[in-house]
């Protein structure tokens, strides 16, 4: 026989006294029962926190996949855009060297040895990349290509800048022997004595006059007939004074019978400047300038360089 447990209740307006007797066995089972129940909210708490906490570790992993997903998808597009700018550039490089040719054509000037094929010795030029493609499906082929067609792009416009700067040389000679060559008459007047052979006005023999006589008015100006440096300013024989200049490319003027000198030894011009007087000094008829062209060393028909 189980034993009983008996609980006295007392009211406070009443003197009836109440009892409650429950069994003992009944107690434990209502505390297993109430264990049990605690037991299954404890494992349902534990549970949700850690669902939560998975939750909240799956929430942050999607948001860093979705941020690395943007990253990609930003870097593809870099890449395209990158593959599109190496065929402009490419393109640009071969219109560079169209340009080069068509100069070196309107100029006559030859092509550099090994210029035939800019993108390599009997290479084709590279196709331009496709960028359209997917990059998820050919991203290593596609970065490929592009390094491969850097490589050959800068080659390409090494080769360019040296025939470039090949061509400048050439044309900045060309100007500066157009500007050196003495293509002006030095001074107004009438030829009165021509280049070639002649009679001497003083001895009557035939011999040969190296330059052109032009009669002027005494005093008249003088200009040079080319860029150039003077080399010799001063009196020279029946030659009076006279004045030298140098310019370059192996020819020289030479002026003679002045008045006056308005520049010396050492002096750069540059074509049209005046460099003195129409005179009489030396062996002379009258006023004029006995103007000379010389190439290297030889007299030569000034004539054949004046233009107008």
């Amino acid at each position: 026989m189980s034993k009983k447990i008996t609980v006295f209740v007392f009211r406070e307006h009443s003197a009836r006294l109440q009892s409650l007797s429950v069994s003992t066995n009944r107690i434990v089972s209502l505390l297993c029962l109430l264990a049990a129940g605690l037991a299954v909210m404890t494992a349902y708490a534990i549970d949700y926190g850690n669902l939560k906490e998975a939750h909240g570790t799956a929430f942050n992993m999607r948001h860093k996949l979705t941020l690395q997903s943007d990253e990609i998808s930003r870097q593809r597009r870099q890449i395209q855009f990158f593959a599109s700018e190496i065929n402009r550039l490419k393109s640009a490089v071969l219109a560079f060297d169209q340009f080069e040719k068509k100069i070196r054509i309107i100029s006559n000037i030859e092509a550099t040895p090994g210029s035939g094929s800019l993108f390599g010795i009997g290479g084709p030029i590279p196709a331009d990349m496709e960028i359209n493609v997917p990059v998820d499906e050919s991203h290593d082929d596609l970065l490929r290509e592009m390094h491969t067609q850097l490589k050959q792009v800068d080659e390409a416009t090494m080769a360019q800048r040296k025939g470039f700067m090949a061509l400048l040389d050439y044309l900045e000679d060309q100007r500066s022997l157009l500007s050196s060559t003495p293509s002006i008459w030095p001074t107004d007047g009438w030829i009165s004595s021509g280049f070639g052979y002649r009679n001497s006005p003083f001895t009557g023999l035939r011999e040969f006059h190296k330059g052109i006589d032009i009669a002027a008015v005494n005093g008249q100006a003088i200009f040079a007939t080319g860029d150039g440096l003077i080399t010799f300013a001063g009196p020279k024989g029946s030659m009076g004074k006279m004045i030298v200049i140098d310019h370059g490319h192996g020819m020289t003027t030479r002026y003679g019978h002045l008045k006056t000198l308005s520049k010396k030894q050492g002096n750069n011009l540059k074509r049209g400047e005046g460099i003195g007087f129409i005179g009489t000094s030396g062996r002379t008829t009258g006023p004029h300038l006995h103007y000379e062209v010389l190439v290297n060393g030889i007299p030569v028909k000034p004539r054949a360089y004046i233009l107008d």
